[in-house]
């Protein structure tokens, strides 16, 4: 099946991997929604619920912020006074309660693409007449942005240290009229660190700001037993039950902060000789860089790399004893909360935007600075303690409780009332 229209800004193409899809066409005066049975549905049909829109590039895939808005909008569709449509350019599966509309990609020239894709998506959303938009991308107009990052002007500058190139002055542009074009809509950024950044980059913040931390599936995280897991994923990477393994989950190495990680360790097993402290690392980066490093270190028997594991994830949490976390810039860093669920004290760098929910001595350890592999050491061996560990890994549990995905889609569902109530009174 191949369905098409001419938009203004480029042709649209439905997948064949969608065959189920509804399908919303900018270029239809008449706004139709078309299902792939060929049933025809006009807007005026459809019942009188309030009729939402978000935005999102992916939806369902992998990185923090699809999760966010796929976590979210699923929760949110239940609510029977509300008709959900995604803007997606691509998307896991089809939700009930939820109508998907493909946004074409722009594929060259690169720094287009995000011009492409704020514009279309615009059009496509401004034609649908909704009563209400909420993107989790940077597009021109929409009454709530959730914000997975930072300004992009400062992230080329300070983290990045480079000079933007014509697809980070695309970007930049479009953040710009995006703050400058929505002065009373809510900005909800997912930690401090993003906030903090905001106000630094620009002198006068326009709107409602509000931090709204992403959550987690607290039942995915914890249900999992325990014993069971740490005993098959110790026997399979050749860990004894006894010893004492910290986990380390991240796709950079080099920005999650996995060197001082690894200096910690030998720091901290060269303290406490008699005791063994191993290393497992979950995730994708330059391997063969950090096994030399480790064996610099003399650690490279206890530093185990597991590679990207997709599935099953949470067996590794439960198999741990403690998290670490140091990365250089970190927006949020899921993975935190993640550990948390599973009931895992964390280290983490001040760099790391989920900071925000960790009590100090309580659920977990904030490093003033990230790249301090003594001060980090320090808190491994605090860990080793049972009890202050198994208090702490109680605490770590109780903040994931609170920071569930339900819990997450009622307050942005609260903001959403205010929202449709300003409406109607202005």
């Amino acid at each position: 099946m191949q369905i098409g229209a001419e938009p203004t800004t480029g042709r649209l193409l439905a997948d064949e991997a969608f065959p189920k899809t509804h399908w919303l066409f900018p270029g239809n005066p008449e706004h139709m929604t078309i299902a792939a049975q060929g049933t025809m549905l006009p807007d005026s049909a459809k019942s009188r619920r309030r009729r939402v829109a978000v935005v999102v590039s992916k939806f369902g895939l992998v990185g923090g912020g699809e999760l966010f808005a796929s976590e979210v909008t699923r929760r949110l569709a239940r609510r029977d006074d509300l008709e959900v449509h995604v803007f997606a350019n691509k998307w896991d599966s089809n939700v009930d309660g939820i109508t998907f509309h493909k946004v074409p990609n722009l594929r060259f020239p690169r720094f287009l693409r995000p011009l492409f894709f704020s514009g279309t998506a615009q059009l496509m959303v401004d034609r649908g007449k909704f009563d209400l938009v909420h993107s989790h991308e940077r597009i021109f107009r929409a009454d709530i942005f959730s914000l997975h990052s930072v300004p992009h002007r400062g992230w080329v500058r300070d983290v990045r240290k480079k000079r933007p190139s014509l697809f980070d002055r695309m970007v930049i542009a479009i953040e710009q009229r995006m703050l400058a074009a929505n002065k009373f809509s809510w900005f909800c950024p997912v930690s401090s660190i993003s906030r903090e950044a905001f106000l630094r980059e620009f002198a006068n913040l326009p709107g409602n700001w509000q931090v709204i931390h992403p959550g987690v599936d607290v039942a995915r995280f914890s249900a999992p037993e325990r014993a069971a897991c740490r005993a098959e994923i110790r026997s399979l990477y050749g860990v004894d039950p006894a010893d004492h393994l910290v986990l380390f989950v991240g796709m950079n190495f080099e920005v999650k902060g996995l060197d001082t990680i690894v200096e910690a360790l030998a720091k901290a097993r060269s303290m406490r000789p008699e005791t063994v402290i191993r290393l497992l690392i979950v995730g994708r980066g330059n391997e063969r860089k950090y096994r030399r490093f480790a064996e610099s270190l003399g650690v490279a028997d206890a530093v185990i790399f597991a590679g990207t594991q997709t599935r099953g994830l949470e067996r590794y949490y439960r198999a741990a004893d403690m998290f670490a976390l140091l990365s250089r810039y970190d927006t949020f860093g899921m993975v935190v909360l993640e550990a948390m669920a599973a009931g895992l004290p964390v280290i983490v760098s001040s760099n790391v935007g989920a900071k925000d929910l960790v009590e100090e001595n309580g659920n977990g350890f904030v490093l003033a600075d990230g790249r301090d592999s003594d001060a980090a050491a320090s808190r491994m061996l605090q860990l080793l303690e049972n009890g202050r560990r198994e208090s702490m890994s109680r605490a770590a549990l109780r903040t994931a409780t609170v920071h569930d995905w339900d819990r997450l889609a009622e307050a942005i569902g609260r903001i959403y009332d205010t929202i449709f109530r300003s409406k109607l009174s202005g």
